[in-house]
């Protein structure tokens, strides 16, 4: 199966570089990558057009879901994903998801686990995911975009397509719509990405704070005021499935330090716990 990445790009050219080479290096995999840039003017447009690991195109959109909907709709393989410019899969990551996928014909949606690590490329936490159920829809998402694979036909036979109303929390809108519409998933148990906390992603800036107050206010009552007690239900699913224990391992990507060659960082003491969001899931007044 040929798989398709979209990467929408926007001033973050060293990012964007890093998040390239790890999709590049990936083996046993036909694959091609769409890198919808908006016109970036910080040396992006320097390199971008002549890199031939890409198919780059530099165009005006109207925020970061439509870039990505501008790239699914190029896409030809028959999956697809979207990785943002300070995200990398992990080396073997896109020849796994294949396999899961072929393991799993009526699957819609592979799932699978996420390393955070911070700007230096050291570890933070891991996200393992979860098939998320309906009753969470509204509270919370247990997957990150970076590891989440979806067939072609999610976008030709569904229509499922970002809702570009949102900037920031489109990507827990789209996995709430495919909630609605019944999409099978599956949980691929393999760290495929890694995300970085950079201190400049999108969803800590005060437009997704607003975003998210927003989505709230949409919420039903039921979800409004039974937030706290889903969240915990949500954490002793987490604890049966061990989504918060891992033994030590060994990851590798490209950092600032080594952009054209992988390091590897070995982690000890590995923890699911993401201490710098933790506060988020606090109870919260009804709105």
């Amino acid at each position: 199966m040929k798989v398709s990445i979209i990467t929408p790009s926007f001033r973050n050219s060293q990012w964007l570089k890093l998040c390239v080479a790890s999709i590049a290096d990936q083996q046993g995999v036909e694959l091609e990558h769409i890198v919808q840039d908006s016109c970036s003017d910080d040396g992006t447009q320097d390199w971008l057009p002549k890199d031939p690991r890409v198919k780059a195109f530099i165009e005006k959109d109207t925020g970061m879901y439509d870039a990505v909907n501008r790239g699914m709709k190029r896409a030809t393989g028959e999956i697809i994903a979207y990785l943002n410019c300070d995200e990398q899969y992990l080396p073997g990551a896109l020849k796994a998801v294949v396999e899961a996928f072929e393991k799993n014909p009526k699957a819609d949606i592979v799932l699978a686990d996420t390393l955070i690590v911070d700007a230096q490329g050291q570890f933070i936490c891991c996200r393992k995911s979860l098939v998320p159920w309906p009753l969470h829809a509204w509270t919370y998402t247990p997957t990150l975009t970076s590891s989440i694979f979806f067939r072609r036909r999610v976008r030709d036979e569904f229509n499922l397509y970002f809702d570009t109303r949102w900037r920031d929390i489109g990507d827990a809108m789209w996995m709430k719509d495919a909630m609605d519409m019944r999409l099978k998933m599956t949980v691929l148990r393999r760290y495929t990405s890694i995300f970085t906390e950079t201190g400049d992603n999108m969803n800590l800036k005060p437009n997704s704070i607003r975003e998210k107050r927003r989505s709230a206010r949409m919420q039903p009552a039921w979800a409004r005021w039974f937030r706290w007690p889903l969240l915990q239900m949500h954490r002793v699913r987490a604890a049966c499935n061990r989504l918060y224990w891992e033994n030590p391992f060994t990851y590798s990507l490209y950092s600032l330090t080594s952009p054209e060659k992988r390091v590897d960082v070995f982690v000890p003491k590995p923890t699911g716990i993401w201490w710098q969001r933790h506060a988020d899931a606090q109870p919260q007044k009804p709105l």
